[in-house]
């Protein structure tokens, strides 16, 4: 892999695990903490959404974004000739 690739394969993977950390921090600390209040005017499953969200939501979106994340990279290791087909 040449060093212009390579640089742009980590800028193309701090990319994704910059979006995704943002999702998970605003999931977890905004929605879990911060925004609890007016959330808990909503409901779901019989619980107040901004509890579900602090008990739940963050553990739930955590497990997608991991799936996300190992989707993702296989995708970028594809484009970028490093996969470990």
């Amino acid at each position: 892999m040449t060093p212009d690739k390579r640089s742009d394969y980590w800028k193309a993977n701090l990319r994704l695990l910059t979006i995704l950390l943002i999702i998970w921090f605003v999931v977890s600390y905004g929605f879990g903490i911060l925004l609890v209040e007016p959330l808990n005017a909503i409901q779901i499953g019989g619980y107040p959404l901004g509890f579900w969200f602090a008990q739940q939501g963050s553990i739930y979106t955590f497990l997608v974004l991991i799936f996300v994340y190992a989707t993702s990279m296989n995708k970028l290791d594809q484009k970028f000739d490093v996969g470990e087909d």
